[in-house]
């Protein structure tokens, strides 16, 4: 186990698979307590908090359904609850990582499902992050899980793209509020990464190929490869980065790639 968080607290929504497990697992390993939220998949977050128990670290489960009403009122009466049971005061570390994608062009995207895209991606970390400052420790760090897709066109993902560049957007502003206590906002942007929500197209050999073919690292990522950056800038290593986006894509449409051979 990692020191680099021991004795600090984390909470990592929609940490029951894909990058918020890879996430809850990294901050686990560095010494952190992590609230382990999930939707509905209640047989994977304890899945996490087992896995993370079994190396040695310290998690707990909580459940909200996000885009219900009440549900960030649910998320925090689990929180402090499991936080008292820890013996733990206050949140270092909030991770908004919980999110919906959507696979419609915009002749295609309803009212509702646009209406549901912007509830889940924007709304809830929104409000997610206002109920958090009074339990934010000084020195905490927030960081909210953006897409490159706001970065370059991706037109079956338009729903989508819109709610991460509004959530992108929020990091500045917030950084300069929280700034004078020491905590710091920001942003990862990751590529393409395979995980159970990319397996529609992370599992089609061809669409594979065009991806690596325009990443200059030529690969999908893991979600490991965006865990270690949130585990960066959620340690004292990161304590000088605030208000920015990091793109975590391996380098993907950053131009033509050069000839290789």
């Amino acid at each position: 186990m990692g020191e680099q968080l021991t004795d600090k607290t984390a909470l990592v929504t929609g940490g029951s698979r894909g990058i918020g497990r890879a996430v809850a697992l990294r901050l686990a390993a560095d010494g952190a307590l992590v609230a382990v939220h999930y939707g509905a998949n209640g047989a994977a977050a304890q899945e996490t908090v087992a896995r993370i128990e079994e190396a040695g670290g310290r998690a707990f489960a909580v459940r909200a359904r996000f885009g219900e009403p009440g549900a960030v009122d649910r998320l925090f009466e689990g929180l402090e609850r499991g936080l008292a049971d820890h013996g733990a005061k206050g949140l270092d570390v909030l991770v908004n990582n919980a999110g919906i994608i959507s696979g419609h062009s915009i002749g295609q995207v309803t009212e509702d499902e646009f209406a549901t895209l912007m509830a889940v991606n924007v709304s809830t970390p929104f409000f997610v992050v206002q109920r958090a400052l009074p339990l934010l420790n000084d020195g905490g760090r927030v960081i909210n899980m953006g897409s490159t897709a706001s970065r370059f066109a991706v037109s079956t993902q338009i729903g989508y793209t819109v709610s991460k560049a509004a959530l992108e957007a929020m990091a500045p502003s917030l950084a300069n509020e929280l700034g004078p206590r020491g905590i710091t906002v920001n942003t990862v942007a990751p590529g393409a990464v395979r995980t159970d929500l990319t397996a529609g197209y992370t599992a089609i050999p061809e669409v594979v190929a065009g991806l690596e073919a325009i990443t200059a690292l030529g690969r999908i990522g893991e979600p490991e490869d965006v865990a270690d950056v949130v585990g960066f800038l959620a340690g004292p290593r990161g304590r000088w980065v605030t208000g920015q986006t990091i793109d975590v894509s391996g380098g993907t449409w950053l131009g033509p790639l050069a000839p290789t051979g």
